[in-house]
C-alpha cells in the first residue's frame, strides 16, 4: 500500500479549496488540477512552463534541488562565471560588485537540458560507476587469491608435516593458527575496502538514476542547479575514493620454515612463520571528464569537425599464431578495460583480444567466422556471424553465449543503444531488444548497407556500394546523406559525442570526418599516416580514442584532440 502524500493542486488551495493534482509545473513548483492546467496553459507568464504528470514528479520529488541562497533566503537568479558561483540579488552587490560576468541564471538556462553538460554528468557518473565496479572486482578477486595462497600454504604446511616427528604436532597447530588469523586479517582488510566501494556504487546508482529524471522531468533551472548539485557530490566521491585506494594494500602469504626443522625436531621452538609481502594496490581509477561549469557559452553542443586533430599514440602489427594463422579482420572495437576486441572472419572462427600496447591477451573460439561486434556493457558484447544470419550476445569475460539470436537475412554491422541491437541487414535495419524479440524494421534508402552507428538517437550508416553516408532518424526518416569523391568504398563508420561522423574509406585508404549536419567534411588521415586499406574503425568516447585497423592487421590507435 502506497504511502505517498497527496499531491494538491496549488491555486484552488489558495482559494481555501482542497482538490487533488493530476499534474506538476516544475517551474511553479506546484500540483494543478484539469482546471487549473487548463488555465496555467493559457496564461502569458506560463504556457511555456513545464508541466508533467504526477507520476513522472514522483520520479524527481525527493531529488534536493535548491533554488534558495543558504546564506540570504533569497532566489538564486545569478551566475558569476569569474567565481564559479550561483547568487541571489543580495550576493551581486555584497561580494560580486566588482565582477564584470555576472550573468542572469534564466538566459543561460534555457536550453540546459540539451547542453552537453548533463550529458557529461552522465557520462562521469557511468565511467565512475565503472571504476568503482572495477575497483570491486578487482578486491574480490583480490580475495580470492589470497584464498587461493592461504590453501597453497595450507599444502605446504601439511606436506611437510608429515615429514617430521609427532612431536611438532603442537608447533604445527600454532603456525595454521597463525596462518588463519593472518589470512582473516588480510580478508578483513578487503572486506573493508569493498564495503566502502560497494557503498560508493550504491551512491552512484543512485546519482545516475537522479540525474536521468533531471534530465527529463526537471525545470532548466533545476537542471542546472542539479547539475553542479551533484557534479560536487561526485567529485568528493572521487576525492574518497582515491584517498581510500592510495592507503589500500594488496597481500600475498607465504611460508617460511625454520631451517634445522628436519634435523633438530626436539631444539625447534616453532613450526614456521607465515610471510605476508605488501605492496601497492595495482588498482587503476581514472578521472573521469567532470564539468565544472554548464553556460552555455562555455560549453559547446557541437564541434567544427575544422578543430579536430588527430595524434597517434600506439602502432601495432597482430601477430599470427598456430590458433590463427590467417588474419581477415572485419571489425574492432575497444572494450571497458582499455583492451581491443577484434573479430577476424576466417574458419578459425575467433575474436581476438589485445591490450592497448599491442599485447595479445587470448582468442576467443566462437561458433562461425565473426563479422561484427558491440559493447553492450562491461560484461557483454554482441557478435554478428554475416551471412549465416545470426547473432550471439556473449557474457561472463565473453567466453559463454547468453543469448543466440537467429533472424531471416544476413547479420552485418550491429549497433547497441538503451538496451537495444540495431542491426544492418543490406536493404534494412532490424531493431531487436536483448532477449531476441524483433521490435521493427527500418527501411534503409540503400540496399547495401553493411556498417551502422548509433549517436545520440541518430542512426549512421554507410553505402558500400554507392559510396554514401547516410543519417537518419530512429524512425527512419532521413536527416542528410553525404558522398564525396574522398569516400570511395566506406568499410566502417562511427561517431564522436557531437554525431560527428568519422568513415575510413577501404578503396580511397583515408579517414573522412563528415560534420555532425552532413554538409562538410575534413579528410584527416591518409596513406602517409599509416592507412593502408584500412578496414575497421571504432571511436571510444570515454577516452577520445580512435582504432583504425588495415587490411593484414596493422592497428593503429589515435587521440582526437
Amino acid at each position: 500500500m502506497s504511502l505517498e502524500k497527496d499531491i494538491l493542486c496549488g491555486p484552488c488551495l489558495f482559494d481555501d479549496v482542497t482538490k487533488d493534482a493530476g499534474r506538476w509545473c516544475t517551474n511553479c513548483e506546484e500540483g494543478l488540477c484539469r482546471e487549473c492546467e487548463n488555465v496555467h496553459r493559457k496564461g502569458k507568464t506560463t504556457r511555456n512552463h513545464k508541466v508533467i504528470t504526477i507520476e513522472d514528479y514522483r520520479k524527481i520529488e525527493h531529488v534536493s534541488i535548491s533554488q534558495i541562497c543558504e546564506q540570504h533566503g533569497e532566489n538564486l537568479q545569478w551566475f558569476c562565471k569569474s567565481h564559479d558561483e550561483v547568487l541571489c540579488v543580495v550576493c551581486v552587490p555584497s561580494k560580486h560588485k566588482t565582477c564584470s560576468d555576472v550573468i542572469p541564471i534564466s538566459a543561460n538556462s534555457a536550453k540546459s537540458g540539451q547542453s552537453s553538460a548533463l550529458n557529461d554528468l552522465e557520462e562521469t557518473i557511468e565511467g565512475t560507476l565503472r571504476n568503482v565496479q572495477q575497483c570491486i572486482k578487482n578486491r574480490e578477486s583480490a580475495t580470492k587469491e589470497i584464498e587461493k595462497q592461504e590453501l597453497e600454504v595450507r599444502t605446504i604446511v601439511l606436506d611437510t608435516r608429515t615429514k617430521i616427528n609427532v612431536h611438532l604436532d603442537k608447533l604445527e597447530e600454532n603456525l595454521l593458527n597463525e596462518l588463519r588469523s593472518t589470512s582473516r586479517t588480510c580478508k578483513s582488510k578487503y572486506k573493508n575496502n569493498l564495503e566502502k566501494l560497494k557503498s560508493t556504487e550504491e551512491m552512484l546508482t543512485k546519482l545516475r538514476e537522479q540525474s536521468i529524471h533531471i534530465k527529463q522531468f526537471s525545470s532548466d533551472i533545476q537542471v542546472f542547479l542539479g547539475t553542479r548539485h551533484i557534479n560536487k557530490q561526485i567529485l568528493d566521491e572521487i576525492k574518497t575514493i582515491k584517498t581510500e585506494l592510495g592507503v589500500s594494500k594488496d597481500y600475498a602469504l607465504d611460508v617460511s620454515f625454520h631451517s634445522l626443522i628436519e634435523k633438530l625436531s626436539n631444539e625447534v621452538d616453532d613450526f614456521g612463520k607465515i610471510l605476508v609481502s605488501e605492496s601497492s594496490t595495482k588498482l587503476d581509477f581514472r578521472d573521469p571528464k567532470i564539468d565544472q561549469a554548464q553556460m552555455e557559452i562555455n560549453i559547446p553542443t557541437s564541434r567544427n569537425i575544422s578543430d579536430f586533430k588527430l595524434q597517434l599514440i600506439k602502432s601495432f602489427q597482430m601477430t599470427k599464431t598456430h590458433y590463427h594463422d590467417k588474419l581477415n579482420v572485419s571489425d574492432c572495437v575497444i572494450l571497458p578495460n582499455g583492451h581491443l576486441m577484434i573479430a577476424n572472419d576466417t574458419n578459425d572462427k575467433l575474436l581476438i583480444e589485445y591490450s592497448d600496447t599491442g599485447k595479445l591477451i587470448r582468442d576467443i573460439r566462437v561458433s562461425g567466422p565473426p563479422y561484427a561486434i558491440d559493447v553492450i556493457d562491461r560484461d557483454r558484447i554482441v557478435v554478428t556471424y554475416g551471412a549465416s544470419s545470426y547473432l550471439e550476445i556473449m557474457n561472463n569475460n565473453y567466453v559463454n553465449v547468453d543469448n543466440k539470436i537467429s533472424l531471416h537475412k544476413s547479420c552485418w554491422g550491429v549497433s547497441h543503444a538503451d538496451m537495444k541491437l540495431y542491426v544492418a541487414q543490406g536493404d534494412c535495419i532490424q531493431v531487436l531488444d536483448l532477449s531476441g524479440r524483433q521490435l521493427k524494421t527500418i527501411k534503409t534508402a540503400s540496399e547495401s548497407v553493411s556498417r551502422i552507428y548509433l549517436s545520440n538517437e541518430k542512426i549512421v550508416y554507410s553505402d558500400w556500394d554507392s559510396n554514401i553516408v547516410h543519417c537518419c532518424h530512429l524512425n527512419g526518416n532521413e536527416f542528410w546523406h553525404f558522398e564525396h569523391d574522398s569516400i570511395n568504398f566506406p568499410r566502417d563508420i562511427t561517431a564522436d559525442c557531437y554525431n560527428n561522423v568519422f568513415v575510413v574509406s577501404h578503396d580511397s585508404e583515408n579517414l573522412t570526418t563528415v560534420q555532425h549536419d552532413g554538409k562538410n567534411s575534413k579528410t584527416l588521415l591518409t596513406t602517409s599516416d599509416g592507412l593502408r586499406l584500412p578496414r575497421t574503425a571504432y571511436y571510444d568516447k570515454g577516452n577520445r580514442t580512435l582504432v583504425i585497423c588495415n587490411d593484414g592487421g596493422k592497428v593503429l590507435l589515435f587521440k582526437v584532440v
